[in-house]
């Protein structure tokens, strides 16, 4: 048993336990545990990436209560690969956080932070459905605190029409589960699986339904159209570190989708094959369509920047939907790209806000590092809009070229290509407002708060990851493509939760 599985899940929840309790009043030492516990998670999750490349699955079985019957979190190329995008970008955002003083304009900012990475990483690391949906709701509530953040009427708005969204979410999660517990009589993925394969197709009726209610599930988390309505006003009203963390959230249904319909509705479950491909696909397209025309009609830099989360949302799940090794394989690249682009994105619309006061598409003053802001942004839009030579121009060819063998193969060309210059011209415009037409007439652009450094490091640094995955996108592929192999052999994961049980 593998007992580093578990440090980044039990870390920051004792962490943000001890910051509450004994740090509440002492906010420089608030930010030195934050920054320490973020920094001693990333190093686990390198040693446990690491670890899961040799191919390898293992798992830590907490109480020592063997699966199925006890929760059980298991390491495999996926989860260690998730678990390590989730630390370099908490790492990132959190400096980001710090530099420009955002820590600081509320209340235990510091303490929903390690809970939101408590839970988002045991969603990734858990092979347990039910503790699947424990961990979404503890990264859920976190994300209410941490979305109201610093107050104010509109983010308070946003704020509610979030819970109330994910909410409804979480109920039908546990319509779901309990109708697959009815099937099944069982929520270890692993044991589910199993079962599941043994139900006669005369008796499946019951398992197709907690199959689909599943699905919607991790469609809303995903913000798959027509369940995306919680993200525009939610990723645009939110502060810009919790919005740039919020990059990672999206992912985790997308995750979920990847790993329950891999594992336990595989492709070679007969029962519920084909089940919701089509449905996924065309549904993608759409919310593809939706978030690219966003950016187009965008008034401002922040629904700019959450409507290009929709649409990167809806390229990956195109990949997602052929559900074979090569779309699965670009899939994943493109999450690792997405997740860093749309991150990187909202940090920079943050940092012109600071300095303009608004994200108003408008001609304004120059602002303070000017040219710097403009470069960033300038990178930001060409990997947001999939254009050479950063790493969403080979995310979307990977992706063009694995569903080569798809039915539907010159439709999802189409749309891809459409939109994607569709996205650069929405950029364009946006940048050219903002950035190429200084008005001087305007008022003073107010000066930035917090330091200046820190800020911008963690920003170039976030822009540095991405053209990093572009330079390294042969090692990258290779390790994903065995990643996309050791997903679509189930069996082996099976045996590595059950054992000889």
């Amino acid at each position: 048993m593998n007992h580093w599985i578990v440090v980044p899940v039990v870390l920051p929840a004792i962490l943000a336990a001890v910051l509450t309790l004994s740090m509440r009043q002492n906010p420089g030492l608030q930010r030195v545990f934050s920054l320490a516990g973020v920094a001693a998670v990333l190093a686990v999750t390198i040693g446990l990436t690491v670890q899961a490349a040799s191919g390898t699955i293992d798992l830590y079985e907490l109480g020592n209560w063997p699966a199925p019957f006890g929760i059980v979190l298991v390491l495999d190329r996926l989860s260690a690969l998730m678990v390590l995008l989730t630390a370099v970008l908490a790492g990132l955002v959190l400096l980001y956080a710090i530099g420009t003083g955002w820590d600081q304009r509320g209340h235990n900012f510091h303490p929903l932070y390690q809970f939101q990475l408590m839970g988002i990483f045991g969603a990734f690391l858990t092979g347990d459905a039910f503790n699947l949906f424990v961990f979404f709701e503890v990264l859920l509530i976190a994300s209410y605190g941490l979305m109201i953040h610093a107050g104010g009427r509109r983010r308070l708005k946003a704020g509610v029409q979030y819970v109330i969204y994910n909410l409804l979410g979480s109920t039908l999660f546990l319509f779901a589960l309990g109708t697959l517990y009815a099937v099944t009589g069982t929520l270890n993925m692993a044991d589910m699986a199993q079962r599941a394969a043994e139900i006669p197709a005369e008796d499946s009726t019951l398992l197709r339904v907690g199959a689909m209610l599943l699905f919607l599930v991790f469609a809303i988390k995903a913000a798959l159209l027509p369940l995306h309505f919680w993200l525009p006003e939610t990723y645009a009203s939110a502060p810009a570190p919790v919005a740039a963390l919020f990059a990672i959230m999206t992912k985790v249904g997308a995750y979920a989708i990847l790993r329950m319909y891999t594992l336990v509705f595989g492709p070679d479950l007969g029962i519920t094959a084909g089940l919701i491909d089509q449905m996924l696909l065309y549904a993608a397209l759409i919310t593809l369509a939706v978030g690219m025309i966003g950016i187009l009609g965008a008034t401002g830099l922040g629904r700019l920047a959450a409507f290009a989360t929709i649409g990167s949302l809806g390229t990956l799940l195109i990949a997602i939907s052929g559900f074979n090794e090569a779309t699965t394989a670009a899939a994943i690249y493109y999450m690792l790209h997405s997740t860093l682009a749309g991150a990187l994105l909202f940090i920079v619309v943050d940092l012109v806000r600071e300095r303009r006061g608004t994200d108003a598409l408008i001609p304004g003053p120059r602002m303070a590092q000017h040219g710097l802001i403009t470069a960033l942004f300038f990178g930001a839009a060409i990997a947001a809009a999939g254009m050479p030579p950063l790493s969403g121009f080979i995310g979307k060819l990977l992706i063009l070229d694995a569903v080569r063998d798809m039915e539907a193969v010159w439709l999802i060309w189409s749309v891809v290509l459409a939109m994607s210059l569709v996205a650069v011209l929405g950029f364009a415009q946006a940048g050219s407002a903002v950035f190429w037409k200084p008005a001087p007439d305007a008022p003073a652009p107010r000066p930035p708060s917090g330091t200046v450094a820190m800020p911008m490091v963690a920003a170039c640094a976030m822009l540095g990851a991405v053209i990093a995955l572009a330079v390294l996108a042969g090692p990258v592929m290779r390790y994903v493509e065995a990643t996309a192999a050791q997903l679509h052999a189930p069996g082996n994961y099976i045996a590595a939760v059950l054992g000889d049980g």
